[in-house]
């Protein structure tokens, strides 16, 4: 565990009085691109930011390192952090305070350090709800199908439901947490809003659209989520996987002529809006979106992180 806090320390005893200390604590994050996007966006509004990949893998401790990491940060003088898989639920006990959308999750993905506090914010509910609604602008929202009931199912879902979502039916190998995050929904935003799925086929015929929130369709992963045949021209769908970008259910998809939001956005709107927790400074969205392009094109797919997925 002092290796790891070290870590920590010595990345902030490299930088520069006045420079916004930041970073992603996860799992296998070796390869994020989330230190790209947040840095040079930095670079061109003339903030001094730097953004470092604490990866429990190489350092070899387990997600409840999170708690002193956090500790030796914030006693380092770091602004924040970001936070993946496997901590975003775990890291919820270490935190003094919660925004009301985190505390709705109990999920965290970005913390802040303000007043010796560590608040924790959940921005890929919000980066969803933003990239659904500038990717598949006025699609019908009566009826949605999610596959996934994860940390992302979960934010997914809250940014259906905050969007106007009639109804979300929950589908997840684990009917279980399928039924779990279908009835915390319901209480959140009203009875008959969520249930838990029992027959895909069924659901998707009567559905308006399809969002996939598992890690089927990723390199490590490849394959479908659903059966090609149940895919049709007036089915929109949304995936979550961003690597690679067009997964196999957005080339299905494409290929029956539905429309389609690739994984990219919500990573785009999340990581843009833990950039303005972390500097207070509104960074180009858009300007992002084509950096993030740029990124995706040069990095093997398999290469690609999972700052979202958990």
């Amino acid at each position: 565990m002092s290796s790891a806090v070290d870590a920590i320390r010595a990345h902030a005893a490299r930088a520069t009085p006045g420079t916004v200390l930041t970073g992603l604590i996860g799992a296998g994050i070796g390869p994020s691109l989330s230190p790209p996007l947040h840095e040079t966006e930095a670079r061109r509004l003339g903030v001094d930011l730097v953004y470092a990949r604490f990866d429990l893998d190489e350092l070899d401790v387990p997600a409840t390192a999170v708690g002193p990491l956090l500790t030796a940060a914030r006693e380092a003088g770091y602004r924040g952090l970001n936070i993946t898989h496997p901590c975003k639920q775990v890291v919820v006990e270490h935190l003094d305070e919660l925004s009301p959308d985190a505390a709705a999750l109990a999920a965290v993905n970005t913390v802040v350090f303000e007043g010796g506090r560590a608040v924790g914010h959940n921005t890929d509910w919000s980066g969803f709800a933003r990239g659904l609604r500038t990717g598949l602008p006025e699609v019908a929202l009566g009826s949605v199908v999610l596959l996934g009931a994860g940390g992302a199912g979960a934010a997914v879902a809250h940014g259906l439901l905050t969007a106007g979502a009639g109804r979300v039916q929950v589908f997840d190998l684990d009917a279980g947490r399928a039924t779990e995050l279908a009835v915390a929904l319901a209480d959140r935003f009203g009875a008959g809003r969520a249930s838990a799925g029992a027959d895909l086929e069924a659901a998707l015929s009567a559905a308006d659209g399809l969002v996939h929130a598992t890690p089927t369709g990723m390199a490590a992963h490849p394959g479908l989520p659903v059966p090609a045949g149940l895919l049709r021209p007036d089915l929109w769908i949304a995936e979550v996987v961003y690597r690679p970008l067009e997964t196999e259910l957005v080339r299905a998809a494409r290929a029956v002529g539905a429309r389609v939001l690739d994984g990219g956005r919500m990573a785009v709107f999340q990581a843009a809006e833990a950039f303005a927790l972390f500097t207070g400074a509104e960074p180009d969205a858009a300007r992002m979106a084509r950096h993030f392009a740029t990124l995706t094109e040069t990095t093997p797919a398999e290469r690609q992180p999972a700052d979202v997925l958990d």
